[in-house]
């Protein structure tokens, strides 16, 4: 089974962490941006599904 040569030091393991963390309250942050324009409706250049509201049963 492969093992590390030598122990990570704990400042590259937190810094791998506050990576980690920065990209994820980044993607979090577009995220709510783009729910709150598609909510509102000022919406441009992002394309999400539309329910259509029709009663056309063709199965």
């Amino acid at each position: 089974m492969a093992v590390p040569k030598k122990k990570t030091s704990k400042g590259k393991r937190n810094q791998r962490h506050a990576t980690w963390k920065g990209k994820a309250a980044v993607a979090a942050q577009k995220a709510l941006s783009i729910g709150k324009a598609v909510l509102s409706g000022r919406a441009q250049g992002f394309v999400y599904p539309v329910a259509e509201d029709g009663d056309d049963d063709e199965s």
